[in-house]
């Protein structure tokens, strides 16, 4: 496999992340829905404060997404949450690791960012591994926590917090 490069969206990766969180592999394991719309995908690629998002590449191909999110309330400025998304090819192959490492890098870095929050489904352990890979903990359950194939899900609320 080539080098994965982490850079930061751009308007022209719409389509490749249109792509990516259309596959039910992806989207099962997220808060995505199911046939994501193009006229969504260009919205969220738009630049908008507090918001980070880095891609994934693999050969010049977008193959992975994580959208970085710093809470606007001055008393939680210190906080960041994040969502991620591989694509369903190359899940299980340092993609996920990547953009993590790169997404650390730029909260306890550049930012300022003291705590970095998420929530994942309790039964995705691939994606509880790699939190837990990077230092996230599991600091609560939130029951019923979201609506997935008609069924509602439980999910995890993972934290980490800076080293000091």
């Amino acid at each position: 496999m080539s080098d994965i490069v982490i850079r930061h969206v751009e308007a022209s990766d719409a389509d490749a992340l249109r792509q990516i969180n259309a596959h039910h592999d992806v989207y099962h394991s997220t808060l995505q829905i199911p046939h994501p719309s193009m006229d969504m995908w260009h919205e969220r690629v738009m630049r908008k404060p507090g918001r980070r998002q880095l891609v994934a590449c693999i050969d010049s191909n977008v193959v992975g997404h994580l959208v970085l999110d710093v809470m606007e309330n001055p008393r939680r400025s210190h906080v960041a949450t994040f969502g991620i998304g591989i694509a369903a090819d190359v899940q299980n192959q340092g993609v996920g690791s990547a953009l993590m490492r790169e997404m650390i890098n730029l909260c306890d870095n550049w930012l300022r960012i003291e705590r970095i929050e998420l929530t994942v489904f309790t039964d995705n352990a691939t994606g509880i591994a790699l939190y837990r890979k990077f230092g996230f903990e599991i600091e609560g359950t939130g029951k019923q926590f979201a609506l997935r194939d008609g069924e509602y899900v439980d999910a995890y609320y993972m934290a980490r917090v800076k080293p000091h």
